[in-house]
């Protein structure tokens, strides 16, 4: 592996980050701090791509979301924290992938029609929805990242991106690599109502939870819906609470819980009172840290102006080689 091999990626300000979030991306994005240089960009434009008639608290949820990405342990002097938006870089390049890009490609994306469905009560037949995936890849090429931190609803956005860069590599001359995914150890984990944790859906447990918050949350979460008494035997493999055990408890807690709910040895309490054993010491250190920094909005402001400036120097690199290659 080069010492210059990068990584890019970012996340959307839409509210507070959940403990999926936690295990599906930040803790990933925390270990290639020391292995690449990477590039974390909080992506307000792509906010506006289906909240664009709901920005009131946009600045507050970049904020909020700093916050968040710093007690997980992302360091200011390991990687690039920015706002995708004071980078004008993104934009730039943006426009021109956008004169590359086939219609075609952006409407077969199957993010694409399952949101429209998804949030049938938004108006989403803007543009900027419908080439989200184009400004994704701006976004990426920009820093020329051979690597990119994705889930997999993400998937089909990064092969768009592969395709992208190739076109625009064929069209004049090589300038961009393929980006590859590294996708992460838990992916997706679910949330209280057994659905996929998402704040759209209110049944997350958030960074910011206080703990008797996340304890309220944890107890009252589904299970197995075949164990209705105690003296039922459960079934951890379709049991949320269990899936939440694989990402925090140790290895001698989910053995205990897997052989101890099959036979009915313990009760979902139990279980859960064992989650939480694992649970809160680990967001216990986030939350407090994450307190003290909000005490300091001055200096969490100054690193992500900081890191746009790092940012912009070499997404400008960038566009000084694509602008030389398309002749403009």
């Amino acid at each position: 592996m080069s010492a210059q091999e990068r990584v890019l990626s970012g996340f959307r300000p839409s509210g507070p980050l959940h403990i999926g979030h936690l295990v599906g991306a930040l803790q990933n994005w925390v270990s290639l701090q020391d292995r690449y240089r990477c590039f974390y960009a909080i992506c307000d434009w792509h906010a506006l791509t289906s909240e664009y008639a709901n920005t009131e608290n946009l600045k507050e949820y970049v904020f909020q979301m700093a916050l968040d990405w710093l007690t997980a342990g992302l360091d200011p002097d390991r990687s690039t924290l920015f706002v995708q938006s004071r980078v004008k870089e993104h934009a730039e390049l943006h426009l021109l992938l956008s004169m590359i890009v086939p219609l075609g490609w952006l409407e077969r994306v199957p993010t694409y029609k399952e949101q429209q469905q998804q949030m049938a009560n938004r108006d989403l037949t803007n543009y900027g929805f419908l080439g989200y995936p184009v400004l994704q890849t701006a976004d990426i090429l920009a820093y020329k990242a051979q690597w990119v931190p994705v889930g997999e609803d993400q998937i089909s956005h990064l092969e768009l991106c592969r395709e992208i860069a190739r076109r625009f590599n064929s069209l004049y001359g090589e300038v961009f690599p393929e980006p590859q995914p590294k996708t992460t150890r838990v992916p997706r984990l679910p949330g209280t109502d057994g659905r996929k944790m998402s704040k759209s859906y209110g049944n997350a447990v958030y960074l910011s939870d206080p703990e008797t918050e996340v304890r309220q949350k944890i107890l009252t979460m589904v299970t197995d819906p075949a164990r209705v008494r105690r003296a039922d035997p459960g079934n951890p493999d379709i049991c949320p609470v269990f899936t939440l055990h694989k990402a925090f408890s140790s290895q001698s807690t989910q053995d205990s819980v897997n052989v101890e709910c099959r036979r009915a040895g313990i009760g979902c309490v139990d279980c859960k009172t064992m989650l939480l054993g694992h649970l809160n010491p680990i967001l216990a250190p986030l939350r407090e840290q994450r307190q003290a920094l909000a005490q300091r909005p001055g200096h969490v402001r100054d690193i992500l102006e900081q890191g746009a400036g790092k940012a912009r120097q070499v997404a400008a690199a960038t566009l000084e080689e694509v602008r030389d290659a398309v002749r403009i």
